[in-house]
């Protein structure tokens, strides 16, 4: 398996992750939200819980439903993350197998603790070897990207996946140090967004998140490779702080309103009211 052909133009196939539908006020079966995102032209990407579940999806049990619900879609995995056993990872590896699917996981669910060299694990080529053995293809997420190339160096067929959102978020290797060091092995990406503090998960184009010059480097760099790259809409239902400062982005950025709200944080001392006169 090789990566990373110069001179060619990549490929990208999309699909959303079950994630958006956690917690939303009209919930929909499974079957409807596979039928919902098959309507718009998107796969899906499984994450093996719903949010604050822990029964897993990818229980040999679900197979049956899981194969039904996203026939003739384009499917790609989120691996177990709960420190999976290898008897798990070998059963969600068989699911991903029967659907024609790749898995996406991090440093914590192959059984690597973040900050610690990869010698002397066995799990990670445990893991490795049954997934070739399936031709099933992994791809690891961003993490400590000293780990991730460690672990790329280590297994030549492992992909990486990028997460726009963390990228951003880790100022001191920087967004565009991500993309150098992944982007001649990125297979896989989770586009989200955020305004470099939380991890909110929220939509591509947030004013003041991710600028646009680096969604250029990102496709820029992307575009000197013929890797097959499945793009997943890796979003949350907006938190309370996310659809705040969406709307203030709005009403005071765009529309230039007056009179914005200031946070606590830039309101001069003398502003503010001791709590014993409130």
């Amino acid at each position: 398996m090789t990566f990373g052909n110069r001179g060619r133009s990549m490929k990208i196939k999309y699909v959303v992750s079950s994630m958006v539908f956690w917690g939303c006020e009209n919930n929909l079966t499974f079957e409807q939200d596979c039928e919902f995102l098959r309507s718009l032209g998107f796969g899906i990407e499984l994450w093996p819980n719903e949010g604050g579940l822990n029964a897993c999806k990818y229980d040999r049990r679900n197979w049956k439903r899981l194969s039904h619900a996203t026939k003739e879609m384009l499917v790609s995995m989120r691996s177990r993350n709960d420190n999976p056993t290898l008897e798990q990872w070998q059963e969600q590896i068989q699911c991903a197998e029967m659907l024609d699917s790749r898995i996406v996981t991090d440093l914590r669910s192959f059984g690597i603790p973040e900050g610690e060299d990869l010698n002397g694990r066995d799990l990670p080529r445990q893991i490795v070897e049954m997934a070739q053995q399936s031709n099933v293809r992994l791809c690891i997420e961003t993490g400590s990207l000293k780990q991730v190339k460690q672990l790329g160096k280590k297994f030549d067929s492992i992909g990486y996946c990028l997460d726009t959102g963390f990228a951003n978020l880790d100022k001191n290797v920087g967004f565009k140090k991500y993309v150098d060091e992944l982007a001649e092995r990125i297979t896989h990406l989770h586009i989200n967004d955020n305004y470099g503090r939380t991890n909110d998960h929220a939509p591509p184009g947030l004013a003041g998140g991710i600028s646009r010059q680096n969604w250029d480097y990102l496709l820029e760099a992307l575009n000197r490779y013929d890797n097959e790259i499945i793009a997943c809409l890796e979003m949350r239902p907006p938190s309370p702080t996310c659809i705040i400062r969406q709307a203030s982005d709005f009403l005071f950025d765009h529309l230039n309103w007056p009179d914005k709200p200031r946070s606590s944080e830039d309101r001069p001392a003398r502003n503010r009211i001791p709590a014993k006169n409130r």
